[in-house]
């Protein structure tokens, strides 16, 4: 193996353990949202927040900051010291695996900078995923922010911002990664290869659709609203939906309307994934392609009983972050896909 493709190798490895603990920070995120411990650090403290509270007296003193707030006066008045520990572990833990990527990404980045592992005209990609990655940080206490004023509920519009930023991020750091491992296209002398192409990219991006109106699912808690299926109230088409005026209200605010069109997106892809596999047989593609539009199918399926599953049993918090998980899964084997698809070379 030549030095540049031991380099193109060990740059990918860190690339993809970077794209693990995102994978981990956006889970961890739903479980904190899950178990309403987001708005327990009422302070945002990025250099010196990485030591929890020590001794009984800080632990006090840091919950009597938490009861100033609207959370602990309007809904938590009854929590005693044990339980505020708890929510307040979920969301210092989440901070403190966003510093953990951040260190996990800027220390091996200047080591192969250093080492001039890294080619000169692909340095400002990686520039690029630090800033983000510095900005979704100031992203997330601006959602947090949101639930500390007087409705101690984080705005779905901020929180399903950061979640996109979160599931862009990751898409961007793992595609690059993808790049380092297969940089030639492997199917591109397949006839008619371009029609498939242009299916692939819909898939992926109507994947990225379903998380985002998720977003507005777990921001307006949507899905306790309907707990059944196939029907909302015993009806197709719900009695109330799109309702509110102004009309566009009625896709980020009217819960009836956000539930109804995530199970409508979910089932533009149950039509659309199989009519791409099925439509894929007729192709000679490589073993990778392959296997990845394989893993695709089954992971819709894994991800609609999990769907149907967290909405029947009223989202209940392993369930629901599993459901979260799957959607990522699926969103990740789209675009592996659509790496194996692509028309050039990604680096």
């Amino acid at each position: 193996m030549n030095p540049d493709s031991t380099n193109q190798r060990q740059i990918a490895i860190w690339l993809f353990c970077i794209c693990i603990l995102i994978f981990s920070m956006v889970i961890l995120g739903g479980v904190t949202r899950l178990t309403h411990s987001g708005l327990s650090m009422v302070e945002w403290k990025p250099i010196v927040g990485v030591i929890p509270p020590i001794g009984e007296s800080e632990w006090q003193e840091t919950f009597d900051k938490y009861k100033q707030f609207p959370e602990y006066k309007k809904k938590n008045m009854h929590m005693n010291l044990g339980e505020f520990k708890t929510i307040f572990y979920f969301e210092y833990g989440h901070r403190v695996l966003g510093r953990l990527i951040g260190l996990s990404f800027l220390v091996p980045f200047l080591y192969f900078l250093a080492r001039k592992k890294i080619r000169r005209d692909m340095t400002p990609r990686f520039i690029i995923m630090f800033i983000l990655g510095g900005l979704q940080g100031l992203l997330g206490w601006y959602m947090v922010k949101s639930g500390l004023v007087n409705n101690p509920h984080v705005s779905q519009y901020r929180l399903t911002a950061h979640l996109s930023a979160a599931i862009a991020i990751y898409g961007y750091v793992f595609w690059v990664a993808l790049g380092f491992i297969s940089p030639t296209p492997k199917n591109t002398s397949v006839s008619g290869i371009k029609s498939i192409r242009n299916l692939s990219i819909l898939i992926t991006a109507v994947v990225a659709i379903m998380i985002i109106s998720g977003g507005f699912v777990a921001g307006t808690r949507a899905g306790m609203a309907y707990n059944t299926f196939p029907l909302m109230a015993g009806q197709f088409f719900p009695p109330s939906l799109y309702n509110m005026e102004p009309f566009h209200l009625n896709l980020f605010e009217d819960l009836t309307t956000i539930q109804f069109n995530h199970r409508i997106i979910a089932y533009l892809l149950c039509i659309l994934i199989p009519l791409f596999w099925f439509k894929t047989r007729a192709y000679s593609l490589s073993n990778r392609t392959r296997l990845g539009l394989n893993l695709l199918l089954i992971m819709l399926a894994m991800q609609v009983g999990l769907g149907i599953s967290t909405l029947l049993l009223a989202v209940p918090v392993t369930l629901a972050a599993t459901h979260q998980a799957g959607a990522l899964v699926l969103f990740t084997l789209a675009l592996l896909v659509n790496h194996q698809l692509r028309a050039g070379s990604s680096i």
